[in-house]
């Protein structure tokens, strides 16, 4: 082993949260270390998950725009597919964002270390190499950013390239004639989508009664119509008990909420039921950092563990397991650091489907706050009456608004529909900035423009609205 090297800060992980807080940490003149097994920064997110998942997700929204070209005389030769085409692009794209971030730490002087890091005490790392070479670090702070991995069920795990997690999946190695989806969360929804829209006869299995547990039912209700059209069959409120490789594909036993079990047997089988913190192997246990019951590392407000030298920021930290989160905690724990009094207390954290229609949503959701039992008031505006989603033959969305009763304020924005992701951030603002329903009804707001149903689900709550008419209460009714 060479020298120790010397560091004021190490950052564990290279994704949106570890190169976030490197890149915030170097801009505030600390002298930063960046930790990854990757070539250049980027992480699950770009490498495995986020990035490519929407490349591919942008393939199969362009057959479907394609198909439905029909309803305006527009008639597209038969489809075909080049899946080694399309492989490539994805990992054109992928090498295009990676790269640029590798250079972006160059640029900020960034130390950048490919290997895997575990601590010897809360100031000292080993980082070992694929070779096996090993390096020690020996840092004033360090950040936490090792995030998560797909989560397995020992009881259902097959040695067989029939199996696959997100990861693989991603890959599109072929087109499998017919594929079970193993969980209706978003991961299982986004690529049992693009498989079936490429050509695959897919099912979906979910634990649950309906896909995305947690969401508005109204929300829910429009993707479901939608989005599980797409699939050859739903099977809700149903548990895989075993799945048995066969010569002719895996032979999956299911157990219904009834009680009811029956099988049927798959080209291949997609498992996605969550993610688990990448938190062991870290050597945490020669440190005061803390873990609770699920393996998350606990932390406060300011992205601080147990341990006074370590912070943890990300996917490792529990809920929600989301790339945009884990970059503002980066910047938090950056400016922490540096002696800044900041904290991360978000009002609202976006969280996106992308499917086609997409689903977003941000702040408390209308579930949430009956849950609770909190006095709201909820506006809803069909996109069937908005001039721009009917020029784009997307009708079937939905924007809605819970506001607080007493103050107007907006406290939850939830949007499913054709760029729904894209749209949501306007709500994230509104309840950032504490805007009530009456400041965004006087936000204009251009036509014909999606973003326009924002505007109208806010005059709906004083039942203003120009392109929807909702008749006024009686007396007695309002009583």
């Amino acid at each position: 082993m060479s020298q120790p090297l010397k560091t004021q800060v190490a950052v564990i992980g290279g994704g949106p949260g570890g190169y976030a807080a490197a890149f915030a940490a170097a801009d505030l003149g600390l002298e930063v270390t960046l930790i990854d097994l990757e070539p250049n920064p980027g992480g699950v997110c770009l490498y495995r998950g986020c990035i490519p998942s929407k490349a591919l997700l942008h393939c199969a929204k362009v057959i479907k725009d394609a198909e439905e070209a029909a309803q305006w005389g527009i008639y597209f030769e038969r489809l075909r597919i080049d899946l080694a085409q399309m492989r490539e692009q994805k990992d054109a794209v992928v090498g295009k964002l990676t790269g640029g971030l590798g250079q972006l730490a160059k640029a900020r002087k960034i130390r950048y270390m490919r290997g895997r890091a575990a601590y010897q005490d809360s100031t000292t790392l080993t980082v070992t190499a694929d070779t096996g070479e090993e390096q020690t670090l020996v840092c004033k702070q360090s950040i936490l950013a090792a995030g998560s991995r797909p989560t397995t069920i020992p009881s259902l795990l097959v040695d067989s390239p029939r199996m696959m997690n997100s990861t693989r999946a991603l890959e599109i190695e072929d087109l499998p004639p017919t594929l079970l989806v193993v969980g209706g969360g978003y991961i299982g929804l986004e690529l049992g989508s693009v498989y079936a829209t490429l050509g695959s006869q897919v099912t979906l299995v979910e634990m649950t009664p309906s896909f995305l547990p947690g969401v508005d039912e109204d929300l829910r209700q429009i993707l479901s119509e939608r989005v599980g059209g797409l699939f050859y069959k739903k099977h809700f409120n149903t548990r895989v008990e075993k799945i048995k490789e066969m010569k002719k594909g895996l032979r999956v036993s299911f157990r219904g909420g009834d009680g009811n079990a029956f099988a049927e047997t798959f080209d291949k089988v997609l498992l996605s039921v969550g993610r688990t913190p990448n938190s062991s192997g870290l050597g945490l246990n020669t440190t005061k950092v803390e873990l609770n019951d699920r393996g998350f590392v606990k932390v406060d407000a300011q992205r601080r563990t147990s341990d006074p030298a370590i912070f943890a920021i990300g996917d490792i930290t529990g809920e929600p397991m989301l790339a945009h989160k884990a970059s503002h905690e980066g910047r938090v724990a950056a400016e922490v650091i540096a002696g800044h009094n900041v904290a991360f207390e978000p009002r609202a954290i976006p969280a996106v489907v992308f499917t086609d229609p997409e689903l977003a949503w941000c702040g408390i959701t209308e579930t949430q706050a009956k849950k609770e039992g909190r006095a709201i008031n909820v506006a809803r505006f069909p996109w069937g009456a908005s001039g721009r989603a009917t020029t784009l033959s997307r009708p079937d969305g939905l924007t809605k608004l819970i506001t607080e009763r007493d103050t107007g304020q907006v406290i939850g924005v939830g949007i499913v529909g054709t760029a729904a992701g894209e749209l949501i951030s306007q709500g994230v603002l509104a309840i950032e900035m504490g805007a009530t329903a009456e400041d965004i009804g006087l936000s204009i707001h251009p036509h014909p423009t999606l973003s326009e149903t924002v505007m109208e689900s806010a005059d709906m709550i004083f039942g203003q609205s120009i392109h929807m008419y909702r008749p006024k209460a009686k007396k007695d009714e309002q009583a």
